[in-house]
């Protein structure tokens, strides 16, 4: 099962061959809330704002979209302080990201290189890897 980030979501609105390839090939795709939320954002601050907020509604009723609970929230806590740690902080959105894809034995599929630095999390599709 894989979990899409944000920026290969991006490269799938951009019609990017090779990530169209990546996901292509991959079963059990899914997205989250915490994903959905930097893309509206996206859409909101852009200048073509209904032709983005009808890309991510397309894309919306593609992929099932897994939610954040109190168990990802733990889980979550537990990666910002690990992260905190080892002097590797990362955006918070992105392991919020992180702790969905823990929570849900789900691969990350991302172009981020700091997702490789958080325990316990599965990572493809970042470039050099």
């Amino acid at each position: 099962m894989y979990l899409l980030d944000t920026n290969i979501v991006i490269e799938l609105f951009a019609q990017s061959p090779s990530t169209i390839t990546l996901i292509d090939g991959l079963n059990g795709v899914s997205c989250c809330d915490i994903v959905l939320g930097e893309l509206y954002y996206g859409a909101y601050n852009s200048k073509n704002r209904d032709a983005n907020l009808q890309n991510i509604e397309r894309f919306a009723a593609l992929f099932p979209i897994i939610a954040t609970d109190q168990t990802t929230a733990n889980i979550y806590g537990q990666l910002k302080y690990s992260l905190k740690s080892i002097g590797k902080p990362a955006p918070d959105n992105d392991i919020w990201i992180a702790a969905i894809a823990k929570q849900n034995d789900f691969s990350v599929v991302t172009r981020d290189h700091h997702f490789v630095n958080i325990s316990g999390v599965k990572v493809i599709g970042v470039k050099g890897r």
